[in-house]
């Protein structure tokens, strides 16, 4: 294999980057707040969604794609810090746009091309993989 990218998916990508208004609620919230938490610190290892190429094939195009399921992306947000005992009383596309910015990308590419790719399905009880490719 090359040092340099060779090989694309048919994926976009996005990465939800969090905003000054989630650390507050992280912190609001935090039985235990982690003293001097940063925003920083806070989009350490954000979380990246691949989107259909075709659907998300610019940045407003894949903006439109998340915008219609805000409040799933939210939800997932929330989630990986708390549970849902915590979380506002009302979500609104609005306060998504404050809490959260969109980061596209229409290149994906795979470094290891003759690696399988697996899905994972967190749903499933099985805890069962399959294999992509």
């Amino acid at each position: 294999m090359s040092d340099y990218p060779r090989f694309t998916i048919n994926r976009a990508m996005v990465a939800l980057v969090p905003e000054q208004p989630f650390l507050d609620w992280i912190q609001a919230v935090d039985p235990q707040p982690v003293a001097g938490l940063t925003l920083e610190q806070v989009r350490e290892d954000q979380s990246v969604f691949l989107l259909p190429e075709e659907l998300a094939d610019t940045h407003a195009n894949a903006v439109h794609w998340v915008e219609k399921r805000w409040q799933e992306y939210f939800e997932f947000m929330l989630g990986e810090w708390f549970d849902d005992s915590v979380w506002p009383e009302t979500l609104t596309l609005d306060m998504f746009r404050e809490w959260f910015s969109i980061r596209y990308h229409s290149m994906v590419f795979d470094m290891a091309p003759d690696a399988p790719l697996l899905h994972d399905d967190w749903d499933e009880d099985d805890d069962s993989s399959e294999m992509l490719h």
